[in-house]
């Protein structure tokens, strides 16, 4: 079976950013079948080109994996109106670099954004192949929720879109259980949906890792260490946490670590100089082959999101690598991640939005060591029992190939 995958934001594990679709591709590659990727030649968090190269499109090889990396407008750290003809652009130049790619059995796409999705719809059209659309994030509900998007053509026609694909798709996929809720309300046949929370790779992120350089190179040795790992972005809501770390001055061995890169970066640095913030560090981006060894450098992790109701139905990614990791999470998001990590006894969640709870939260686990490290081994305990992404990429290629030998 080969699979053809359209992933603007698709990372390596070279590259900072979540990795996977490529463990997909290795899982697949293993199992003697070939998933082939078209992603942009742009990194989506530190907006570097990824890959050099003459004309719409370029093959790179990672591992075994054909990656073919189409042009984008590096506009995707400007404003939202160039960041929209930047995912306009990759819509054309995938369709452009698709016509490389042969003898395809199955077309997959990935959400968000629409316009990538709209783009391997076309693409599965033409070539009259079953279409796969994963949902990763509720767009446009997301973008509505966050304000991004205002004008009321643009949601109504945002909105044509995403029923547009729901109702072309052969299988739906999504990674949360309140994502079939929703999906129920825009009138999607449930017997099309498919339910998979990949959690992460267990033997990636483990307990028994060594930690890396990081609390040497950012001058933390010796201090209690607070990560966050991910995007800076809007939807992440990084200034209560440098709210928080104002109120935890007067802790001299407290540490923030914001380990990423994103649209928001500049203006975050220049909030936390405006603050006359001592306990903050920024830390950049790092490949996601590194990241193991950063979040065993760190006492607790950080997941953090605007107090938007719609964000209350999504499972970010990096909490379960901090789980994976034996390492306890503060969450300052409330809905079905707050359930699972309660669930799990894997961490501490506090109300989003609200620095002075986040703050206090942290002075206590400070103070708390043995109750740190049990909710540590908890959450590695259930991120193993129920959510390794090696048993979720087997349930993944059974529908494939359910799909293709319909």
């Amino acid at each position: 079976m080969k699979v053809l995958l359209v992933n603007q934001a698709f990372v390596s594990p070279n590259e900072p950013g979540h990795t996977r679709h490529f463990e997909l591709a290795r899982h697949l590659q293993h199992a003697g079948h070939h998933l082939i990727i078209i992603g942009s030649d742009l990194n989506y968090q530190t907006g570097q080109k990824i890959l050099k190269h003459r004309g719409l499109s370029a093959w790179q090889e990672v591992e075994g994996v054909q990656i073919l990396r189409a042009s984008i407008l590096p506009a995707l750290h400007h404003s939202y109106f160039l960041r929209v003809l930047s995912f306009i652009s990759f819509m054309f130049s995938s369709i452009a670099a698709s016509f490389k790619v042969r003898d395809v059995d199955l077309v997959m796409a990935t959400t968000p954004p629409l316009f990538q999705a709209f783009a391997t719809w076309l693409i599965a059209a033409i070539r009259r192949k079953p279409f796969l659309l994963e949902v990763r994030d509720l767009w446009p509900e997301f973008a509505i929720g966050m304000g991004v998007i205002k004008s009321r053509l643009v949601i109504t026609l945002s909105r044509w879109l995403e029923s547009f694909l729901y109702a072309r798709a052969s299988i739906i996929l999504v990674n949360s259980p309140a994502y079939v809720d929703y999906l129920k309300t825009r009138g999607v046949p449930p017997a099309k949906v498919r339910y998979i929370p990949y959690g992460t790779d267990t033997r990636m992120f483990h307990p028994s890792i060594l930690p890396g350089d990081l609390r040497e190179r950012l001058h933390l040795a010796g201090k209690f260490v607070a990560l966050y790992a991910g995007a800076l972005g809007a939807a992440n809501d990084i200034p209560t946490l440098l709210q928080a770390a104002a109120l935890l001055q007067d802790k001299p061995d407290f540490r923030l670590a914001l380990l990423g890169d994103g649209k928001e970066r500049p203006n975050l640095e220049a909030e936390a100089r405006r603050l006359g913030l001592s306990n903050i560090v920024f830390a950049g981006a790092i490949p996601k082959s590194a990241m193991p060894g950063a979040i065993a450098c760190a006492d607790v992790c950080l997941a953090i999101l605007q107090d938007i109701p719609m964000f209350r139905t999504t499972y970010p990614n990096k909490v379960f690598d901090y789980m994976a990791s034996g390492k306890p999470t503060v969450l300052a998001i409330d809905g079905v991640i707050r359930q699972l990590v309660e669930e799990a006894h894997g961490g501490v969640a506090v109300p989003p939005g609200n620095p002075a709870a986040l703050a206090q939260c942290l002075s206590q686990l400070m103070e708390d060591p043995k109750g740190l490290q049990q909710m540590g081994l908890n959450a590695r305990e259930y991120i193993c029992r129920h959510m390794d992404r090696n048993d979720k990429m087997e349930e993944t290629l059974a529908i494939m190939l359910g799909m293709v030998h319909k």
